[in-house]
């Protein structure tokens, strides 16, 4: 069974580059700018209330995180926020969609290696621009064999990217940070599962690990994956 692994698909944000790092000091700087209306953990509160709520109209990514900035602001002012904070709140989201890439550990030699044995197909959710932006930066884009950046992840989205461009998910791996979105739809969908922890994860991307499941891996960064593939293939 593991031998018969042709496809491998990887996650993009917080698995071969940094993304909620960013995130996380938009949130402080927000926090800063409405110190004076809420206190931080209530706003944080009211932000991820935001989200959540706004997922189904916005999707996942940057544009969605400014709208439910401004959202959560005009909320904890009662209305009365001022145009600056507003200003600041798009120049804050317009910075992070410009912001570089920063590659995490090991992504660019795992990802040259394992392209010239297997299907790799970057698997992402986002905006569109935003990630297809992000991709051209890293230089990594070559080495995939396919790429889908799609509304949201669930069992299905894998059925069908890996049905389109490997074998099935039978003969696939999800590797990705998120057991919510990248491991426990692959699982479901037949694929194996990677977990790479990032030390960042938004709260709306927490599940429980899926113990017992055989096609259930977890590995501490990147650069344990050839190994972990080369063991399967054994």
């Amino acid at each position: 069974m593991a031998g018969a692994l042709t496809t491998i698909g990887f996650d993009a944000d917080d698995t071969l580059w940094q993304n909620e790092t960013f995130f996380r000091l938009t949130q402080e700087r927000f926090a800063e700018l409405l110190a004076d209306h809420a206190e931080r953990a209530h706003l944080h509160e009211r932000l991820l209330a935001a989200e959540r709520r706004n997922l189904g109209h916005y999707g996942f990514g940057i544009k969605g995180f400014m709208l439910s900035m401004i959202e959560t602001a005009i909320e904890v002012t009662e209305g009365r926020v001022p145009a600056p904070v507003i200003a600041e709140i798009l120049a804050a989201g317009q910075e992070m969609l410009s912001h570089p890439i920063e590659l995490l550990p090991h992504a660019a030699e795992v990802v040259a290696d394992l392209s010239g044995r297997f299907r790799l197909v970057l698997i992402t959710k986002g905006d569109l621009l935003d990630q297809e932006r992000k991709l051209a930066q890293s230089g990594l884009g070559e080495m995939f064999h396919a790429v889908e950046i799609v509304s949201n992840k669930t069992e299905a989205t894998y059925a069908r990217a890996f049905a389109r461009h490997g074998d099935g998910a039978a003969r696939a791996m999800m590797v990705g940070n998120s057991m919510k979105s990248d491991v426990r739809p692959a699982l479901d969908a037949g694929a194996f599962g990677v977990f790479v922890p990032h030390g960042l994860t938004w709260e709306l991307e927490h599940a429980e690990a899926p113990e017992g499941n055989a096609r259930f891996h977890e590995i501490a960064d990147l650069g344990a994956l050839p190994t972990l593939v080369e063991d399967l293939a054994r």
